[in-house]
Order: structure tokens, then sequence, then C-alpha cells
């Protein structure tokens, strides 16, 4: 999908530059337009250089091709977010007046437009702009309203600019509509559909200070999650200890070790149809756990260390017609050791990466993965965002369901239909 991200004149600029970096972590590719005066606060080099692409900043900059450049954009883009928005533009906006690249971009795009405003709590309320922003939402154009707060003229109250991840989330589901290259393959196909994401670590403790644990982030279940719920799935996640922030309307489970993750999943097990096991959980536990800090004394110290639960394997034992997909977070052997688990563990499809491969590795952004389904397909995918790769294994998991419903319909076709 591609957005066209409007930037201008006001302290709240700067938050453009995370709302951007948001985008690009859920696939969308980003055309930064900056009016005059949001360059007195942010460089149009620092946009520059994150999205990639050449920030648009004068009506009458010349292109490197014959077409009208505020014309070409209105027509490729699938939103147009303006954020933040000043009263000064939401005034053009509403009036139709067009004297820079961004209010003409408005009066020509037939793309949904998404307003952030951000301003003084006085400006906010006046009855100009209240009036101006009520003609823009009867004309479709939406909003996420400031919040109150501490504003940059030291008074407090309405007008500070929303929260990026709120932004983000809107624009993101209001692109998604309308883009025919979209990440999501169909807003909405997994309606009636209740997935069971498991994300982030496990900890096991040592003492009361120490524990085991691993480098997962979370952010891939974290992406599985959000994506199953803005295509109209009931998401349950049940979530290891993460610095992430929980995805809107989906619930959260938070559980710390992986006893407790074991039981989580089981009682939710059965409402779920969809189960997508991205936890990285440990695989050992400290056989005997200190009540009190283990003091520094001569020698080396040994911690005997069991096996904790394979929630994996006991969900392919109690699975019945549910589709099963897990991970593998290999080092060495990426088939051959994602294809044993595969079985070992009764899966419908396994989603196995080297995390040794920069890209790929814990706590990035972006993944680099092979799919790996049952039947034996074999799909590499390039390096690409995590809430991108999150929608493609959603789509196998849709595709792995609609074969088997296909195949079960036709075993229980009478002998002579045709």
């Amino acid at each position: 999908m591609k957005i066209a991200l409007g930037v201008t004149g006001c302290i709240g600029a700067y938050k453009a530059v995370l709302i951007l970096r948001l985008l690009q972590d859920r696939g969308a590719t980003v055309q930064v337009v900056m009016t005059r005066s949001a360059r007195q606060f942010v460089g149009p080099i620092t946009f520059q250089a994150l999205s990639g692409l050449p920030v648009i900043t004068d009506t009458f900059a010349l292109s490197e091709t014959s077409e009208i450049q505020h014309i070409a954009l209105a027509q490729s883009i699938d939103l147009l977010l303006v954020a933040p928005a000043t009263a000064n533009i939401i005034a053009k906006f509403a009036h139709g007046i067009a004297d820079d690249f961004l209010s003409t971009l408005l009066i020509s795009t037939t793309a949904p437009v998404l307003i952030a405003p951000a301003m003084n709590v006085e400006m906010w309320r006046n009855a100009a702009t209240r009036a101006n922003v009520q003609t823009l939402i009867e004309r479709g154009v939406e909003f996420v309203d400031p919040e109150a707060g501490y504003l940059a003229c030291r008074t407090v109250g309405e007008g500070r600019l929303a929260e990026p991840e709120k932004i983000v989330e809107r624009a993101i589901a209001l692109a998604a509509r309308r883009s025919s290259q979209s990440p999501i393959s169909a807003v909405g196909d997994l309606r009636g559909e209740r997935l069971l994401v498991t994300a982030g670590p496990t900890c096991e403790d040592i003492d009361p200070v120490r524990f085991i644990t691993n480098r997962s982030s979370g952010k891939m279940g974290y992406a599985i999650a959000r994506a199953a719920r803005e295509r109209g799935a009931d998401v349950t996640l049940i979530s290891g200890p993460t610095r992430l922030s929980p995805p809107p309307q989906v619930d959260v489970i938070n559980v710390r070790t992986t006893a407790q993750m074991y039981q989580a999943v089981l009682d939710n097990l059965d409402k779920a149809t969809i189960i997508i096991k991205a936890a990285a959980v440990n695989d050992y536990r400290p056989a005997a756990v200190s009540e009190q800090k283990i003091k520094k004394a001569g020698g080396n110290l040994v911690i005997e260390l069991e096996k904790t639960e394979d929630i994996l394997a006991e969900i392919g034992r109690r699975k019945g017609r549910r589709i099963l997909i897990g991970f593998a977070a290999e080092t060495q052997n990426l088939v051959e050791n994602a294809k044993s688990k595969l079985s070992l563990k009764n899966l419908d499809m396994i989603v196995a990466n080297d995390v040794t491969r920069p890209g790929a590795g814990f706590d990035a952004d972006t993944n680099i993965v092979t799919l790996i389904a049952s039947a034996g397909e074999i799909i590499d995918l390039p390096e690409m965002p995590k809430y991108q790769i999150a929608n493609r294994i959603l789509d196998e998991a849709l595709r792995i369901k609609f074969e088997r419903l296909q195949l079960q319909n036709h075993s229980e076709r009478p002998v002579g239909d045709p």
C-alpha cells in the first residue's frame, strides 16, 4: 500500500518521523509531503533518509518524468494522512484553497483522507476550527482527534497530537480497504475465525535475582495478532514478557514461565480455530529454584536443568481439525530441521528462519522466512517487515483451511454426483 504523509508546521512535526517508521513497519510505502512551515521544525533530509524517497516540498519542483506531480501522486496513493495538521491547513482544506502541494493534493485525490490535528487548546476549540472540522467530516474526511496534555505553549488541554501508534492503526485500516496491493489479502476474510497466538520469550527463575530466558522480542507474534484482528478474527494473544504495546481489540494474557504459558494455551485451546505459536519457549528450566540469592563462591556453579512442558507437541496431539502453525528459529540446516519439527509436532505449517542472517535476527523489525507446509509446499520469502510476513502466514493458514474443506466436501459427495 502507498500512503502520502503530509507534515505541516507545528512542534508536533517531530512525531511524524515516528509515524513514518511505524507505517513502514506495517508494510506501507510512504511519500512525505512537507509544507514550507514544516521545514522550520524538521528537515526534509530526515524524512528522505528514512523513507528512501525524495520529499515533496514545492508544487513547481521539476520531476524526472513529464507527469504532473500532484496528479500522479493523487492517483497512486491509498491514503492521504496529514499528521500533524495545523488549524491553517484544516482551514485551507475546508475552503478548497490549493496554494501549495499538500492542499492541491487533497483536492486532487479520491483516496481516503485522515487528519491528525495538533495545535493550541484555544485554537482547537475556536468556532472557526470546529466549523472547518465539521465541514470536512461531512465530506467524508476522517479525524484522529488531538489528546489532552501539556502543550508546547506551556498550557494544559486538548490539542496535543494523538499518539503515533493510534494514528498509524487508523491509517493502515483505511489504506487497506482501498489498496489493491495491500499485504492484507482481504479485509474481513478472517471474520468468524478465532486465533490463538503465542508470542515473546518465557523466563525460568534460578533464584530471586537471576533467570534463564532468550532473545525473543515478541514482535513477530504481536504482528500476527494485530494483522489477524484487522482481518476480522477474534484474537487471543498469550504473551511472555515484552516491551510491546498490546494490539488494539486483542485479548492479551500475560505470562512469564513456560508452565504458565502451557496452562494458558490449554485453557484457551478449545475455542480456537487457528493456532499460531510464535513464542520462543525455554526448553529447559532449573530443576530447583533457590529461595535466596545464590552468592558467589569459589569454584564453578553447576545448575541442573530439567525439560519444560512441550507446548507445541501437546497442541499437536489435541488439535483435531484446527490449523496449527509453529515456528523454527535455526542457526544451521534450516529446512531439514524445520521439516523434522513439522512432522514431530503434527503441524500444518512451520515458519522457519535463520536467526544468524542480517534482517532476520531477534528484535529486528524485518524477517526472512521459509514457509513449509505439511503437504510439502515450500515458500521462500525475501526480507520484509514482520507485519507483511504476518499477513503471508495468515494467507497460507486460510489456504490450508480452504483446501481441507474442499477435500472434505469431495469425500462426502455421494457416488455418481458430478
